[in-house]
């Protein structure tokens, strides 16, 4: 893989990484009403009160080829809508200048190699990962240990055939059409400094969970994207605590954001208008997800599938 393509996957990886195996804790109820029995699809809230309305709905932000998932509902909900939320504006993956941003942030010291930063057995670990995926031991020699976590977690994905062109946003991207208002909660730069921000042993243990076992992110999303089209929140919470469980990566890349976006939620209610805010399902399900922290700012989520 070249570098540009690296730094494209890592791009995506992000997303990915930080809705699915960031999901740690156990699985907590939320205030929202459940689920008839025989219903099927990805789960859809929303938040309204007289003059203003935002959908809440989970995606996947990479799948493969031939999920059929863009429903009636879904549809509908979109058509309704001015304005189209998402993590991240859509052109941010593709642009020269965020990759840069990530390549700046996720290069060593000159003084220093990745390998050196672990132990015999970690180091032994990690190279047996990176030849079972086609890649020499020295590979990511010059980029930090978070920047190879993200990578060596999205490669096994992207070889089976999941692919950020069949994801939910570009997708509702697509479907949205040019004439609805397009947001972001987010930034990629500031996504990829969270990641940057970690400590460093947090950051070696993020890779070493790759490292170990390389195909865990097959296992977790195929998983994930079957209880994702059930609508089976509680289940998909389940199936992504087998991730990782280091605590100061959890509150980084997952429920600090969740209270920053229910805190941003609850703001835009103040604004009349019809939102449709996509985020990754790992944000709307399990502990602390964003429907938990709007209940505790006394806003009411309907879960209307």
């Amino acid at each position: 893989m070249n570098l540009r393509k690296t730094f494209t996957a890592a791009a995506s990886a992000f997303a990915l990484l930080s809705a699915s195996a960031c999901a740690y804790g156990a699985p907590v109820e939320t205030a929202v009403a459940p689920v008839e029995e025989d219903s099927r699809g990805p789960a859809i809230w929303s938040v309204s009160d007289a003059d203003t309305t935002i959908y809440l709905f989970g995606t996947v932000h990479a799948l493969p080829d031939g999920v059929e998932w863009f429903d009636e509902e879904i549809s509908s909900a979109l058509a309704a809508s001015d304005t189209v939320v998402t993590e991240i504006l859509p052109d941010e993956m593709n642009d020269p200048a965020s990759q840069l941003a990530i390549a700046r942030k996720a290069t060593l010291p000159a003084d220093m190699s990745l390998r050196d930063m672990l132990t015999d057995d970690d180091r032994t670990a990690y190279e047996s990962a990176l030849g079972s995926l086609g890649m020499p031991p020295g590979a990511f020699d010059r980029f930090e240990p978070w920047f190879a976590g993200m990578t060596m977690a999205i490669l096994p994905l992207l070889q089976k055939g999941y692919d950020p062109e069949s994801g939910v946003e570009k997708i509702i991207d697509t479907n949205a059409g040019a004439e609805r208002k397009r947001e972001a909660l987010e930034t990629l730069e500031g996504q990829i400094a969270i990641f940057d921000a970690l400590p460093q042993d947090a950051q070696i243990e993020f890779l070493m969970a790759s490292a170990r076992n390389p195909n865990a992110m097959i296992e977790m999303v195929d998983q994930m994207v079957v209880e994702w089209m059930e609508g089976d929140v509680d289940e998909l919470a389940k199936v992504m605590n087998v991730g990782l469980t280091d605590q100061t990566v959890a509150n980084a890349l997952l429920y600090n954001r969740n209270a920053n976006w229910a805190e941003w939620i609850d703001d835009r209610m103040d604004q009349p208008g019809t939102v449709f805010m996509a985020v990754g399902a790992g944000h709307l399900a399990g502990e602390k997800s964003v429907q938990s922290f709007l209940e505790t700012r006394g806003v009411t989520v309907t879960r209307i599938r």
